[in-house]
């Protein structure tokens, strides 16, 4: 699966467009990480147990992405955007989303 955030591939030819591809996940925060990034937030930096917990939903996301378009029959998907939004206090849902083509 060709995945690019561009609305064309280079070298190829966009034959049919499929629709919408689409993945998402909702992730909580965890007491245990959250007591760390307290304690980093105190003496600055990176909180890094909220940069892996971002980088694994981005990764769900997208792979629910893929699986969606696969569904579709897609060999591409173009123009590949991600989106965050607040569910709820402590909880947030990461977006993966483009368009599903298929290819010459």
């Amino acid at each position: 699966m060709i995945i690019t955030n561009t609305e064309t591939v280079p070298n190829r030819q966009i034959t049919e467009v499929l629709g919408i591809a689409r993945g998402s996940t909702v992730r909580a925060r965890h007491v245990g990480r959250d007591i760390f990034a307290t304690l980093k937030n105190i003496v600055g930096g990176e909180i890094e147990e909220y940069t892996k917990l971002q980088a694994e939903s981005r990764e769900q996301a997208i792979h629910r992405m893929i699986d969606d378009a696969q569904k579709l029959g897609a060999d591409a998907i173009v123009n590949v955007r991600l989106t965050t939004s607040v569910i709820v206090q402590g909880a947030s849902e990461l977006l993966a989303y483009g368009t599903a083509v298929k290819l010459s």
